[in-house]
């Protein structure tokens, strides 16, 4: 493959700091990118995804599907020339991991209410 085929790419955490840049074949995925933004991930953050699941990869505003490939999502970045192109990373735990913890949470309340009428 030629190596202008190749796009740079840089993931920008929460905190400001990147991971990268890194070259992607325009064929590689959305999902193949969170793996490595896992497998890259400082040790030292506090808020550490578990897996690729825990990513949300957002480009041009826009949450990147698993099943895209670069190609698909870099159609507006096309006037950069030899440019690196920015993609946001939001660490959200997964939807079952959330439950659970509502719920142990939910168990010490106790709803106590009281009305005074004077």
């Amino acid at each position: 493959m030629p190596e202008e085929d190749f796009v740079e790419l840089k993931f920008r955490l929460y905190d400001g700091t990147d991971i990268g840049p890194f070259r992607y074949s325009p064929a590689s995925t959305v999902a193949v990118l969170k793996e490595r933004i896992v497998a890259e991930w400082p040790k030292d953050k506090k808020n550490t995804p578990k897996g690729a699941n825990d990513i949300k990869l957002i480009n041009a505003g826009k949450i990147l599907e698993n099943s895209k490939t670069v190609g698909q999502c870099k159609a507006p970045f096309g006037d950069l020339q030899n440019g690196v192109i920015t993609m946001h990373v939001v660490v959200q735990p997964s939807l079952a991991k959330a439950k659970t913890e509502k719920k142990v949470d939910d168990a010490p309340r106790k709803n106590l209410c009281s009305c005074t009428i004077l």
